[in-house]
């Protein structure tokens, strides 16, 4: 997988300008293509080894097809208007395991809701007839969907998310 990310951190113009262009080229696509429109959506926080302690969202990560935008929302100084209408447009359908418990921690962290969503499990639940991907994780799932499974090593998917500049591994394990 060769994905063209576009990075925001560090609070820059530049950072804000990146957000603004990805979902001006997402809509572009958008326009050429039917509907339903599909958009991987995932998060990533600093993980807490404290009961009870559960990090801000560090890390927003929005994909279309190889299109990927990683947005480290614990550094930026505000959340662009831009952003925010994109996640609250119900005529795009964001997608990932577990997303309802990822948009309810971008609600509670930083006030971005996201309108429409749907878990790849259940279709794929309903699909094979298997009743067990209902709670299946992402390695399950692309097991049985896809006959492979993507290597996330652990001590990448458990990482600092929260620090100012990511590695080219975490950037690589977000897009993918």
């Amino acid at each position: 997988m060769d994905p063209r990310p576009s990075l925001l951190g560090n609070s820059s113009t530049i950072g804000y300008i990146a957000i603004d262009s990805w979902i001006s080229e997402t809509e572009s696509i958008r326009r050429s293509r039917l509907h339903p429109f599909i958009v991987g959506l995932d998060i990533e926080w600093r993980p807490s080894f404290s009961r009870n302690v559960q990090n801000k969202v560090a890390t927003l990560q929005l994909c279309v097809g190889r299109l990927c935008l990683i947005v480290q929302l614990i550094h930026t100084s505000y959340i662009p208007r831009s952003l925010s209408n994109f996640l609250g447009d119900a005529s795009y359908t964001f997608a990932g395991v577990g997303i309802q418990s990822d948009a309810d921690k971008l609600l509670r962290d930083y006030g971005l809701r996201v309108a429409s969503m749907v878990d790849p499990s259940f279709p794929a639940a309903n699909q094979l007839n298997k009743r067990e991907l209902m709670n299946a994780g992402l390695k399950d799932l692309e097991t049985a969907v896809l006959g492979k499974t993507v290597n996330k090593p652990v001590n990448i998917a458990t990482g600092r998310w929260d620090d100012e500049w990511l590695t080219e591994d975490q950037v690589k394990c977000a897009c993918i």
